[in-house]
């Protein structure tokens, strides 16, 4: 005869090894919907930052520079100047660079665009001993080529050659929403330094809670000054190496030393990237210029020191205590940006992958984003923690 107390227990267990499977099936189908949510707002996010990328740019840029300029305009605001003036000076300024450099470079780019047929023949000239492969891949395409005009004798096949558009006509195809994109920045920009703390204000206000509020301002305040830090420090590292490489060009008889000390600025922006593409370009160049080989290796060689000189010891110097972010995150940011936005992306992907990392530094639930872009610890025994020393708690640095 069995036993009802143990019927009842045996029942009651049983039902609740029904509901735990129940509920194991429901976290799980929570689980999944999140993550398809997320995935598909993300793939949606993306798209729609590919599409608008015209628009979101300038927006970017404008509050990047803002970052950068919005201490400088506080200060004057301490001294009685009022901030719209102070705006204003800097948005003439930035306009009056930009035009003048565009005039002092539109000179020697147009006269190397002119003479790239003529450069095109002598960079092959100068590496005729690396030609023979490609004269046999010619020759096996002429071949296919020359079979398969025998195979259509008989058929009344018309030729169609597509023209492509040229670089100068590509460009002015293009000037008109550059210039949009420009004016954009430049009026959006003078609206936000002249508005002083508004779009803090509004942010902060924005936020339930009067914690929430106070995290937000010191977020804010954080991604100011390491932004504005960050980009004025490399600006000026960039400037100097400008300088220096333009007058070493000049020095050693290369065209347009002018030319390569803003491009050398320019690119230096994009990490270890943008000193490859120069030192590449210097050479291309240096071979159609110069006599010799063993003086066209010269310039990127000078190049190449240089730029070695400033990655290695002066930026890790100035920038290295600030900017702690591991190398691997750095590149996978460029790669990413300028995946997204092309040359562009790949100027604003530094700046914005430290405004994630200062976001990330502050909220709990980024701890994740927090360890993947943190650098690597000394001692690290995998687990993210130094060995034989528990992992000390998040301090943040009130403003």
């Amino acid at each position: 005869m069995s036993d009802p107390i143990a019927a009842q227990e045996d029942s009651l267990d049983q039902t609740k090894a029904n509901d735990a499977r129940q509920a194991a099936r429901a976290r799980a189908y929570r689980r999944a919907r999140t993550i398809s949510v997320i995935g598909t707002f993300g793939v949606l996010s993306l798209g729609c930052i590919y599409i608008a990328q015209d628009l979101l740019f300038p927006i970017t840029l404008a509050f990047l520079l803002s970052l950068v300029f919005s201490p400088v305009v506080r200060t004057f605001a301490r001294v009685r100047i009022p901030r719209v003036l102070t705006a204003f000076t800097i948005v003439l300024g930035l306009t009056a660079t930009a035009i003048a450099g565009v005039y002092g470079l539109s000179g020697p780019v147009s006269g190397w665009i002119d003479e790239a047929p003529q450069i095109e023949r002598q960079l092959r000239l100068r590496l005729a001993d690396l030609g023979e492969p490609l004269d046999k891949l010619r020759d096996a395409q002429k071949q296919v080529s020359e079979a398969t005009d025998q195979n259509n004798e008989g058929d009344d096949v018309q030729k169609v050659v597509v023209a492509e558009p040229n670089l100068i006509s590509q460009a002015a195809q293009g000037a008109p929403g550059i210039a949009t994109g420009i004016a954009l920045m430049l009026v959006l920009l003078l609206f936000i330094l002249s508005g002083g703390d508004l779009v803090y204000e509004k942010m902060v206000r924005a936020l339930p809670t009067f914690g929430d509020r106070r995290k937000g301002l010191r977020i804010a305040h954080d991604v100011e000054r390491e932004v504005s830090r960050y980009l004025a420090t490399i600006s000026a590292i960039n400037i100097i190496l400008g300088i220096v490489i333009g007058t070493l060009m000049a020095a050693i008889g290369m065209p347009n030393p002018f030319l390569w000390g803003v491009a050398a600025a320019v690119l230096n922006f994009v990490p270890v990237l943008g000193a490859l593409c120069g030192v590449m370009l210097v050479g291309v160049v240096a071979l159609v210029s110069v006599q010799t080989t063993s003086e066209a290796l010269l310039a990127p060689a000078l190049y190449l020191a240089c730029t070695a000189l400033e990655g290695q010891l002066i930026t890790p110097a100035l920038v290295g205590n600030r900017l702690r972010i591991n190398s691997i995150a750095i590149i996978l940011a460029i790669a990413f940006w300028g995946w997204l936005w092309g040359f562009v992306g790949v100027l604003v992907a530094v700046p914005l992958l430290i405004v994630t990392s200062v976001i990330a530094n502050h909220v709990e639930g980024l701890g994740g984003l927090r360890e993947l872009l943190g650098p690597h610890v000394p001692g690290n025994n995998g687990t993210g923690l130094a060995r034989g020393k528990p992992k000390p708690p998040a301090q943040t640095e009130t403003p």
